[in-house]
Parts: structure tokens; C-alpha cells; sequence
């Protein structure tokens, strides 16, 4: 099933089922009234939500066109978002453009931050710019939204724990990362609100494009209407979600409304394009000694999506234009 927030004058927005086009969607504040509530009530929420879909998408219930201007993220607010950095061509790319060495435990420990989770953009949301000599890029990610885990879970048993996938515009400031990585204290400014797609899908929605804790699919990133990536989501992704998982909960447990992410989707093979900029330009760094692509612009317009094999939409795009505020 897919799930969306339906913005309607509240902070969370109100819970609401899409039927399998995309283009319609059933109430299902009866069940659950936020997305957020659904999660923590998960166990008696599921099977009603799964049984309103079935109704959905069999046409037996009302529904309502949707308007994807009027959609937030799943969750607006989220206890907490946790990004990791699974690709490792993306980390040993960004890390040579900048004259950084990637850790000696790279293949065997993730990298991973916590970024903020208290404002999460909209996916049709403007990104604002206040600085362009900020160095604003666009990273396109895969993320699950997490139950309630258990301290100390280990990888065979991540599954269970996760509820939902997405995707994500994880927005980084480039420039403002060194000097706050010099500091030897991690991100803060550097990343600010991120957005997510339209659409979060329970796993078996998927089919066998969600196995092993990855997605295997292609998702397709467009800067100012150009396709600049065309990028397989799963053979390259080194930590799986379980890894992934396993990992940020060796010392603490995590509430249900976590997000967790793939961080940047990326490909050894440079036919497949980029989805961050900082990785075109680490490219243009190896090849003729100087990036050569700019970074994001007022005006500049980011889509995010990813389809099936039947072509249909998953998760709906996300769809942002950069603007000065």
C-alpha cells in the first residue's frame, strides 16, 4: 500500500491511502489521523489500512483527485533522521575531490549523521537559498521509515523493523562542509531541511524490487528538466538497510517515525550520471584538474523519482525549485 499526508491546515496533515496510479486517494484519518500516529499504533493500524487500500484500488470506496501541490512529506516532522553514506563509489569520490582519505574501516563500518528532523520540506516545497556561495547540491536517496527498534537488533532481524520506503532530496551546502568537518565535530550547517517524496510504500508493494534490504529499481534525477542520472538503486548500495540499521542501534533504540537513509545513490559507471552534483564535479576534479559544473542556482528546478518495471510511479516525484528567500 502506499501512504501520503494530505496537507490541511495542521502541523502533522492528515493520513491519507493512494490508490496504485497515483492519482487519487482515500481519507484514512478514521484509522490513524497522522501517518505518525499509524506508526505507533502499527500492530492494530496495518491490517485496517491495508484493508482501506484494497478497497482503494479496487474502486469500492470514494475518492478524491489528488492534487500533489497539497501533499507533505509522509511525515512532516520525524523523531529523528538518520543518514548513512552506503555507496561507497559516492564516498570515495567526494572524499578525493576535497584531498580527504576515506577511513580504513570504510567496507566494514558505514558512515553515518543525524540531520535535523524537525522541519522536513514538502516534495513540491521551494529549497531556499540564502547564500549561493554556499554551494548548494541536490542528493537524491532511497530511505525506510523505521517501528520502534530495540537496542543491540541485529542485521538478520532489521526486516521486521521496517514500515515504509521513500525517497529523499537531502540537501547539502559543498562549501560549508570542510570547515565544519575541520572542526572534527560533523555536519550541521552544511545540511539543512530535507525533502521527501510524495508516496511512502510498505516493502511487499515492491515485489522482489525490495530484497536483501535494498531497492532494486532506477531512479531518475533531472536538474532544469535534463536527465543528469539514470542510477541503479541496489547492486552498488555496499550497507543494506539491515546493515545500515544494525549499526545505529549498537547502543541506543529508535523510536517508530525514524527515518533512515541510503545517503547518495551512486554508480561506478559514469553512463548512469550522477545524483549529487559534488560527484560530477569530483569527476571533472580527476579528469581536467577543476570542477566545471556549477552548483544549484535560484531558479534551478530538482525531480526525483523512481518507476517500476511497469513504468508506474512509486513513490511520485519529488519536484523542488531552488529560490532566494
Amino acid at each position: 500500500m502506499r501512504l501520503a499526508t494530505l496537507r490541511d491546515g495542521s502541523r502533522d496533515g492528515r493520513l491519507v491511502v493512494v490508490h496504485r496510479d497515483g492519482a487519487a486517494y482515500a481519507d484514512a484519518s478514521g484509522i490513524a489521523p497522522t501517518l505518525q500516529a499509524a506508526l505507533d499504533g502499527w500492530e492494530a493500524c496495518e491490517p485496517a489500512l491495508r484493508a482501506l487500500a484494497e478497497s482503494v484500488d479496487a474502486g469500492k470506496v470514494h475518492l478524491a483527485p489528488l492534487e500533489p501541490g497539497r501533499l507533505l512529506s509522509p511525515l512532516p516532522r520525524a523523531f529523528e533522521w538518520v543518514d548513512g553514506s552506503a555507496y561507497l563509489n559516492h564516498v570515495r569520490l567526494v572524499r578525493r575531490a576535497r584531498g580527504a582519505e576515506p577511513p580504513p574501516t570504510l567496507e566494514q563500518d558505514p558512515l553515518v549523521y543525524q540531520g535535523g528532523s524537525g522541519v522536513l520540506l514538502a516534495p513540491r516545497e521551494d529549497i531556499p537559498l540564502p547564500d549561493p556561495a554556499w554551494g548548494m547540491d541536490f542528493e537524491a536517496e532511497v530511505c525506510v521509515v523505521l517501528g520502534d527498534v530495540p537496542r543491540g537488533v541485529a542485521a538478520a532481524d532489521a526486516e521486521r523493523y521496517v514500515r515504509l520506503v521513500c525517497l529523499a532530496n537531502d540537501v547539502t551546502h559543498r562549501n560549508l562542509v570542510p570547515p565544519e568537518l575541520a572542526k572534527g565535530f560533523g555536519f550541521f550547517q552544511s545540511k539543512p531541511a530535507t525533502a521527501f517524496s510524495p508516496f511512502a510504500v510498505t516493502p511487499d508493494e515492491l515485489g522482489g524490487a525490495w530484497r536483501g534490504g535494498r531497492l532494486h529499481l532506477r531512479m531518475t534525477v533531472r536538474w532544469n528538466g535534463e536527465r543528469v542520472g539514470d542510477v541503479e538503486t541496489g547492486p552498488e548500495m555496499h550497507f543494506s538497510f539491515h546493515d545500515l540499521l544494525r549499526h545505529v542501534a549498537k547502543t541506543r533504540a529508535f523510536t517508530a517515525g525514524t527515518i533512515l537513509g541510503s545517503g547518495t545513490v551512486s554508480n561506478a559507471d559514469r553512463a548512469r550520471g550522477y545524483s549529487c552534483i559534488a560527484e560530477q564535479r569530483a569527476l571533472e576534479m580527476i579528469d581536467h584538474g577543476a570542477p566545471r559544473t556549477r552548483f544549484l542556482a535560484p531558479g534551478d528546478r530538482v525531480e526525483i523519482e523512481v518507476r517500476d518495471a511497469a513504468g508506474r510511479n512509486v513513490f511520485g516525484t519529488i519536484d523542488q525549485k531552488v529560490v532566494t528567500p
